[in-house]
């Protein structure tokens, strides 16, 4: 059921069931952060495996230390400049965060929310919520009620309406070694961006049997249509033989007759754009006509960055 009834979804939250809740990133599949049963809900409805890390959304920055200890000096300047928002970091955890929370690790990965129906649900709350993307483990993540519900349907009872999302990707993921930042996904915050409050990252963004943080798979984020990543669409489909095809290009209409659907992320080649629409245009070639999909690599600075790493991984294999 999509609704707006935020006192309903905190009831079921209260009582161990899981829900969906709308962010600015992504829209989430939400449970008490604290409760194994209730994470254990988020792992089965998405066929996740276990090994793969949950991030904790709180509602506020002092609620950190609620489920964090040992807190770099740059962790605190990175959630003092983009807290609420689109950044979370892995940060050693408290010793109550269950081990099903955070793959047996060490650390937690935790943020706080810039979405005022997500703010609102955690103040109505005495824990924090386990979160992850709103759909099946490695499938293309949801920026809408619509899609979560095309996903789960009745398997999902409360489903929060909170429109599209504003960011339209999932956030940026930094950890520490000591002092020393790394990134483990990008996201909706560009790396320039973290650099600039920071310094220099060190890049750490894929691991596949023991990953430090979401997002770190080579296979994610992927529709079921084969897809396939390219700097020149048009030559890529002249090696094609005859399928229907369908497209996502950065900014630029291609033309060609074997093209049955075709999305443009930015015409004003706006990566900001680009990247708030990439997933919503990925459903959409997924439930069209095309027998594959050919992506356009973007520029590799700022936000297209994180467009590239999100196709990179959704690309047939």
């Amino acid at each position: 059921m999509i609704t707006n009834n935020i006192s309903e979804a905190t009831a079921a939250l209260v009582n161990n069931e899981i829900i969906a809740m709308p962010t600015e990133t992504v829209y989430g599949l939400a449970g008490n952060a604290y409760s194994e049963a209730a994470v254990q809900k988020i792992f089965t409805l998405k066929k996740r495996p276990f090994y793969n890390p949950l991030i904790v959304h709180i509602k506020s920055v002092q609620f950190l230390n609620n489920v964090a200890n040992d807190i770099p000096l740059a962790a605190n300047k990175l959630a003092s400049a983009f807290w609420p928002g689109s950044l979370t970091l892995v940060l050693k955890k408290q010793l109550h965060i269950p081990d099903i929370v955070t793959a047996g690790k060490t650390t937690v990965a935790v943020r706080v929310p810039n979405h005022p129906m997500a703010l609102a649900l955690l103040e109505s709350l005495t824990f924090p919520l386990a979160a992850p993307s709103a759909n099946p483990f490695g499938c293309i993540s949801p920026t809408t009620a619509e899609h979560v519900h095309s996903y789960f349907g009745n398997d999902l009872p409360i489903i929060l309406q909170g429109g599209s999302c504003e960011n339209g990707v999932e956030s940026t993921i930094i950890g520490f070694d000591n002092e020393q930042p790394i990134l483990y996904r990008h996201g909706a915050i560009s790396v320039e961006d973290i650099e600039a409050v920071v310094g220099k990252l060190i890049v750490n963004t894929n691991n596949n049997s023991n990953p430090d943080a979401p997002g770190m798979l080579s296979r994610h984020y992927a529709p079921s249509t084969p897809t396939y990543l390219t700097e020149n669409v048009s030559e890529f489909i002249q090696s094609l033989s005859s399928k229907k095809i369908g497209v996502l290009v950065f900014k630029n209409k291609i033309t060609n007759t074997s093209i049955t659907h075709q999305e443009i992320l930015s015409i004003t080649g706006n990566t900001k754009e680009a990247t708030k629409n990439l997933y919503a245009a990925l459903h959409r070639l997924d439930n069209s006509d095309a027998e594959i999909i050919i992506a356009e690599k973007m520029p590799a600075v700022g936000l297209g960055k994180t467009i590239n790493d999100r196709l990179q991984r959704a690309i047939k294999k």
